[in-house]
């Protein structure tokens, strides 16, 4: 009889680092050329952000930072491996990784083979060392479950939901929203046992082609006024309306499954609200009371351009999570919540017990 777990997380990309790197998105910002100046004078900037400076340049917040979040994710990995899935599912985005001019899906469920490695360090993490100072050649060994992808994809499709599949990656081998997933599940290298089922969201929409994913759009020139946007992100009711459709399919399913949504909340590198310096903590506070108390259809209202200007573009994978557990009718156990105004974005970790 199958069994759902439903878990919140994070795949911050600057978390590989060592603590003294996590403050590296704020710096990168304030040399963007597409920022307003009077953003990047320290004179205009909340207290509390400067109070996070601190004197030494936002070190002892990113320590801070760094042994939160490393037992957040042994707690989360605490309850995945008492639940022992037969598979883990993570809804995660890909910004320009995978997906390029040639495909860009709004949904796509990867059934990658029974046995795979990737290398997250091959690239050198941008020339710094990783948290575990792991060498360029590390392998992290992975179990992909083409049967259980088949088996989502199919359901789904029955259901109306007009889905991409892969068997393969195409341009990468893993977006580092799944990838940085499965590092941090595996905070302390014992190993990452459970198949999993990564299940892109094409989060950065209008965004993804321009900007060519991340901070792109703060430095490249701007779109010329004739040319037309890219299309959008699929709308968050949508996002909720294809999770829920997941939670029907799996609970009619043999199996015992782990449902992941993997994504910081907002960002600062994509919010206008605050010049892209700091996160919208007015705006994540909304979605966070909400889920606190399972109101759901406080998520559902939300719309995508008021995700798009709080910078809760990857917050789409979380709507899937939370239509999945709306139509499970699970509530959630909030293990940690952070706000900070010069670690890049917000961020949650919370759990729906099976």
């Amino acid at each position: 009889m199958a069994e759902i777990l439903g878990l919140g997380c994070t795949h911050w990309p600057t978390l590989c680092g060592h603590n003294e790197t996590l403050t590296g998105v704020f710096k990168r910002v304030l040399e963007a050329p597409n920022v307003d100046p009077k953003f990047k004078d320290p004179r205009n900037w909340p207290k509390e952000l400067l109070e996070e400076l601190g004197n030494d340049d936002g070190l002892s917040a990113a320590n801070r930072c760094g042994e939160r979040f490393g037992n957040d994710f042994r707690a989360i990995r605490k309850i995945l491996d008492d639940f022992n899935p037969d598979f883990v599912l993570v809804w995660g985005d890909d910004q320009y990784e995978n997906f390029k001019e040639d495909i860009v899906p709004p949904f796509c469920v990867l059934g990658y083979d029974p046995e795979f490695d990737l290398q997250p360090w091959h690239n050198g993490n941008g020339g710094r060392p990783n948290r575990w100072d792991e060498p360029g050649d590390w392998k992290l060994g992975l179990k992909g479950h083409r049967e259980a992808a088949k088996h989502l994809a199919t359901g789904l499709i029955e259901r109306g939901i007009d889905l991409a599949y892969a068997y393969k990656p195409l341009h990468h081998p893993m977006a580092h929203a799944f990838t940085n997933t499965f590092l941090y599940l595996d905070w302390d290298r014992k190993g990452f046992p459970y198949p999993v089922v990564p299940f892109a969201v094409n989060c950065y929409g209008r965004n993804l082609i321009h900007a060519k994913g991340g901070l792109g759009h703060l430095f490249a020139p701007p779109r010329p006024a004739d040319e037309a946007g890219d299309p959008p992100s699929p709308q968050p009711w949508r996002c909720m309306d294809v999770g829920a459709a997941v939670g029907e399919v799996l609970a009619q399913s043999p199996y015992r499954v782990a449902l992941i949504a993997s994504s910081s909340w907002s960002h600062c590198f994509l919010s206008p609200k605050n010049g892209y310096l700091w996160p919208d903590h007015e705006g994540d506070r909304i979605l966070f009371d909400a889920v606190s108390r399972a109101d759901y259809a406080t998520w559902r209202k939300r719309t995508l351009d008021e995700m798009e200007f709080s910078g809760q573009h990857e917050m789409l994978n979380w709507m899937c999570l939370i239509g999945a557990m709306e139509a499970l009718d699970k509530k959630p156990v909030i293990q940690d919540y952070m706000e900070t105004y010069i670690l890049a974005s917000d961020k949650c970790f919370l759990s729906f017990p099976a």
